[in-house]
């Protein structure tokens, strides 16, 4: 599939982001706890009135399984699950877990792991251009707490940066060696209160999002 300009939006607990393919910039819109799919739709067509695009690449803050929704999301309102945005926004539609794109705008080849180091912990592998959206930061960690728990923004403000580090570094070498993973992209929010990273990682950037947003349109990438 040839595709000409694409539309991402990264949806967040505070802001959806917006960008268009060959558009200078980024458009910030407010999120927040009220915001529905429909109210979304709403949204992103008013503030984009004046943009041209072909298609629509969504990140989106919870599990999608097979380009479909799977759960509600936390921190925003209801009504996600089967909701049609092809239908709503008029143009053909990819949905992927927000930290899923990150990690596809942040890929390099070979078989690398992402860790999205915001409010919770986003967790994804990507090996051979083919995307893996992971759940492990909510298994069992240390102490009967997740990982989530130890290196999310919670366990930064409960154990204070330099310890909240140093579990950092534990987990992502344990990690990398349980998906026998070539390198790590650390990105998110917290990622800046590293000074030094662990071995065999890297910074990620937010705008990498929309650069995973256009690659989902590339007819070599495949999500699971």
């Amino acid at each position: 599939m040839h595709v000409k300009k694409v539309l991402v939006i990264d949806i967040g607990g505070s802001n959806i982001k917006l960008f268009v393919t060959g558009r200078p910039g980024r458009l910030k819109i407010p999120s927040g706890p009220a915001l529905t799919p429909r109210r979304l739709v709403q949204e992103v067509k008013k503030a984009t009135v004046d943009w041209r695009y072909d298609v629509v690449s969504i990140g989106y803050p919870g599990p999608v399984v097979r380009g479909k929704i799977a759960a509600e999301p936390v921190n925003l309102g209801s009504g996600w699950v089967r909701f049609n945005f092809a239908r709503s926004l008029g143009r053909p539609v990819r949905l992927i877990n927000d930290a899923a794109m990150q990690a596809l705008g942040s890929y390099r080849g070979r078989s690398m792991l992402f860790l999205g180091l915001g409010t919770g912990l986003g967790t994804t592998l990507v090996r051979g251009g083919v995307v893996v959206p992971l759940e492990a930061a909510h298994l069992p960690y240390r102490n009967g707490k997740s990982y989530e728990e130890f290196i999310g923004e919670a366990g930064m403000l409960r154990m204070g940066r330099k310890k909240w580090g140093e579990h950092v570094f534990i987990v992502v070498d344990l990690m990398l060696a349980a998906f026998v993973a070539d390198y790590a992209v650390l990105g998110g929010g917290n990622v800046r209160l590293l000074e030094e990273l662990p071995p065999r990682t890297r910074r990620g950037k937010n705008a990498n999002a929309f650069r995973g947003g256009e690659r989902l349109w590339v007819n070599d990438i495949v999500c699971v």
